[in-house]
């Protein structure tokens, strides 16, 4: 199997996207791990498998329909919500990685463990249990990864805390050519509208040069300036708010011409529109009430 990530919008050619058969039973509140999902249990709207099963299947859809080789995670884990893959193992350039993640999530791992045993040896690292990493917090430009993190003791021991300062300086040793750009993310476990889960519920690059951001997600001025030097204030694609509680960032590169988004997105569609990208519209409002969209459950494996 070929391995090759460089960026967020290069070609897709094969990616592994989530199942969300044998979910098991709505958890209760104590076991909640983040506050979006919470949120839906106590207004009584948390999902129903039938309706996740036909989101995901419409997303893979449009995968298959731009010639693109979706791999699927293993269906026999019962009780067990294997939507977002991005969080179980990244790639960077030609290397999968394998973190620790929140010990809730880490048997989702074991869905693709058929995949991961085909790939060679040097092919792919187990990351050290200290250093912990959910791919959702990996943003990758050409030579710039963008790592979201928690660090300070507000925020630290949260359950919506899922990668550590540590990251940084491992993912910088393994990719010592790289500019790592570490961004401290703003965290709540209880408030799903004041709470970024991941880097990608923030910020996601689209098409050559441009952004998706969400300012006011990111803890400190200074990283939100980095973004900006980057990129350029004319390339700031902004959502507010309330678009990024309904997961406007999330959105999922086919190439760099191509974007899937949610059909409810009106406004960000419609701008992606005049910035002349092709935009295949898919419902994932079910989906969304975990916490997470396209980008979240999707795994890319190789890109050109």
């Amino acid at each position: 199997m070929n391995l090759n990530v460089k960026n967020e919008t290069d070609t897709l050619v094969s990616v592994v996207l989530g199942i969300a058969e044998n979910l098991g039973p709505k958890p209760t509140i104590e076991n909640c791990i983040d506050p979006k999902t919470k949120f839906h249990i106590l207004n009584n709207t948390y999902p129903k498998e039938d309706d996740c099963i036909k989101e995901i299947e419409n997303f893979k859809n449009v995968l298959k329909k731009h010639n693109i080789n979706v791999l699927r995670p293993k269906n026999n884990i019962q009780a067990l919500n294997q939507i977002f893959t991005r969080d179980i193992s990244f790639v960077v350039e030609n290397k999968l990685f394998i973190p620790e993640i929140i010990k809730e999530r880490n048997n989702e791992k074991n869905g693709i463990n058929s995949i991961i045993d085909n790939l060679r040896n040097d092919q792919k690292i187990i990351i050290p249990k200290h250093i912990k990493i959910e791919g959702g917090d990996i943003i990758l430009n050409d030579e710039f990864i963008f790592i979201g993190y928690t660090e300070n003791n507000k925020y630290v021991n949260l359950k919506v805390s899922r990668t550590n300062k540590e990251s940084l300086d491992y993912i910088q040793e393994q990719f010592p050519d790289k500019t790592i750009i570490g961004i401290k993310l703003i965290k709540n476990d209880k408030d799903p509208k004041n709470n970024i889960l991941h880097l990608d519920c923030t910020m996601q690059p689209i098409g050559n040069k441009k952004i998706i951001i969400y300012e006011n997600g990111i803890y400190d001025k200074k990283d939100r300036d980095t973004i900006y030097e980057i990129y350029g204030e004319k390339n700031l694609v902004k959502i507010n708010q309330e678009e990024m509680y309904e997961g406007c960032s999330n959105i999922f590169s086919i190439n760099k011409k191509t974007i899937v988004s949610d059909t409810t997105f009106t406004r960000l569609n419609e701008e992606l529109e005049r910035l002349n990208f092709l935009i295949e519209k898919v419902n994932y409002r079910e989906i969304s009430k975990f916490g997470g969209l396209f980008r979240c459950s999707t795994l890319p494996l190789e890109r050109k």
